[in-house]
């Protein structure tokens, strides 16, 4: 059976125990709330100071993956609400196509917010310590599954780990966001095992809460511990690519990376006849060319979902909307992306902090993860790795626990820090800076 938008955009909250709680207040939608709630939180606030395209950006316009996050959020809700006016026949009572817009906003907030420092380099960074040979002992007793989730840490996976455990309600249902928001936030419904490019969504600590959420919006199983795609996920999935592949493109230009000509080439190709040069100085053309451009690709990715509507209802949608786009929309948006890639992510100074990212995260690993094999041991700690793991605070692993649980509360710290606290903490600890 195909999958309904009755079901899909469940205002319901998932709660502690996996319970369900209805939600009603006459003044705002339970969807409004969900964005407050991920707005307000500190995990949220921390995006701020952690990588975007270039690391400690010497340029204040450059964006950090707080902007990001904002500016995602925003082309997501007119996705959403071109998508919700298409299908409001079949939107649940008391449910508005901005409510959609709604949803799909919130899950933009949240769609970078369980990012470690250093972004996509810091990911990298905790993969290869847990896959050294040498820190091999470190995962013995753990089952292949619960040792993959730390050889393939996934921002993604630790995103749903942080709105759903630590933020506001702490491992009893974390933030309560509806199960719309939070279909629509799962880019990867499934687990490790089924992971694509190294991408997944889910760890095995967080899998009892997406069975649960999965099983409430009716989404379709392909396999064990696999589901299909929330539909507005792949809404999501658009408003972040274009935002990064086009809005860091103005940071190249910004730092002097990139030329303006460049991307002014390439977002002509997009919308042709959306720019006036009335007005304009070189200074506020790119920014008066990304309004017109933003609401053609709008346009055109709204349009293309209509179409597939109902083959992603049936489960039977692969790829991603962009792909399917009109050609000079999908070629344009592959294209920006190849310029970001070879003249903004490969420029000197970019790799010599990405370099740095790798000692800076395996000191911190080394101390805090030996600190905790050492306490479970059952020996005696040492004083060096009693102070690291107060540092923790009253979320640090305890005697006896659980191996795995353990060891997620060290991901979860290093995981929530931002760059430069990282730098600052890996600096101390090896007697660097007092």
């Amino acid at each position: 059976m195909p999958m309904e938008w009755q079901k899909l955009l469940s205002s319901q909250r998932l709660i502690e125990n996996q319970k369900l709680s209805k939600f009603e207040e006459p003044l705002r939608s339970p969807f409004h709330k969900d964005q407050d709630k991920i707005l307000f939180s500190s995990a949220f606030r921390r995006l701020e100071k952690k990588t975007q395209a270039q690391p400690f950006p010497m340029n204040d316009h450059a964006h950090s993956r707080l902007t990001h996050s904002l500016e995602v959020s925003c082309v997501g809700r007119s996705l959403g609400t071109r998508v919700g006016f298409h299908v409001r026949s079949e939107l649940p009572e008391n449910i508005t196509p901005q409510d959609v817009g709604a949803i799909v906003q919130a899950a933009c907030l949240a769609h970078d917010i369980g990012n470690p420092p250093f972004g996509h380099t810091g990911e990298d960074a905790m993969r290869q310590w847990f896959s050294y040979e040498k820190n091999a002992p470190y995962l013995e007793g753990l089952s292949e599954a619960q040792s993959e989730d730390f050889r393939t840490f996934e921002g993604n996976a630790q995103g749903l780990r942080v709105i759903t455990q630590h933020e506001y309600h702490r491992f009893e249902g974390g933030m309560h966001l509806t199960l719309a928001t939070l279909g629509a936030f799962l880019k990867y419904p499934w687990t490790v095992k089924h992971k694509e490019k190294g991408k997944f969504g889910c760890y095995q600590s967080e899998l009892p809460i997406l069975k649960a959420i999965t099983k409430q919006l009716g989404l379709i199983a392909k396999k064990d511990d696999r589901w299909v795609r929330h539909p507005l996920a792949y809404l999501m999935e658009a408003a972040d690519d274009i935002c990064y592949a086009l809005l860091d493109l103005e940071d190249g230009v910004e730092m002097g990376l990139i030329s303006q000509e460049e991307v002014e080439t390439l977002l002509a190709k997009i919308n042709p006849e959306g720019f006036s040069k009335k007005h304009s100085t070189k200074n506020t053309k790119l920014s008066l060319m990304r309004g017109p451009v933003f609401e053609a690709l709008v346009e055109e990715i709204g349009d293309t979902f209509n179409k597939h509507e109902k083959t992603m209802l049936k489960g039977e949608f692969e790829g991603d909307i962009i792909s399917m786009c009109k050609s000079d929309i999908s070629d344009s948006i592959k294209k920006a992306k190849t310029l970001a890639h070879e003249k903004i992510f490969q420029n000197e100074q970019k790799m010599t902090v990405e370099i740095g990212a790798y000692a800076t995260l395996s000191g911190l690993l080394d101390l805090f993860i030996g600190a905790v094999d050492e306490l479970l041991s059952g020996k005696s700690i040492s004083y060096r790795h009693d102070r690291a793991l107060k540092m923790i605070g009253r979320h640090a692993p305890e005697k006896g626990w659980d191996k795995y649980e353990a060891y997620q509360r060290i991901v979860d710290y290093i995981g929530g820090m931002t760059d430069q606290f990282a730098i600052n903490l890996a600096q101390h600890v090896r007697g660097l800076r007092y």
